[in-house]
């Protein structure tokens, strides 16, 4: 059932125009962006501050340093799409 949903989700996505390809990007981006963060959040908490190099607390760190390299990258894929989007509007 959800495999039949997603393939009629990416089918809809590829057929329809590129403002609301744009669109579609814009949001899933954001989206990602906002999990990202709430990792960022929910990896913090998991930190135990007198002993922050072991145990959890490295997995909490790794995790924390894993959504940042996230939330980088992504923000740099939204603005190279503006970036983009801008370069075909003047030509």
């Amino acid at each position: 059932m959800l495999k039949v949903c997603l393939s009629k989700i990416i089918f809809y996505i590829f057929t329809t125009s590129s403002f609301t390809k744009y669109y579609f990007m814009k949001i899933f981006t954001s989206i990602l962006v906002a999990l990202a963060l709430g990792l960022i959040i929910f990896n913090i908490t998991l930190i135990d501050f007198k002993h922050p190099f072991e145990g959890n607390s490295m997995i909490a760190f790794i995790g924390i340093a894993a959504s940042i390299c996230a939330v980088l990258i992504l923000l740099i894929f939204k603005m190279s799409k503006n970036i983009a989007e801008k370069m075909n509007d003047k030509f």
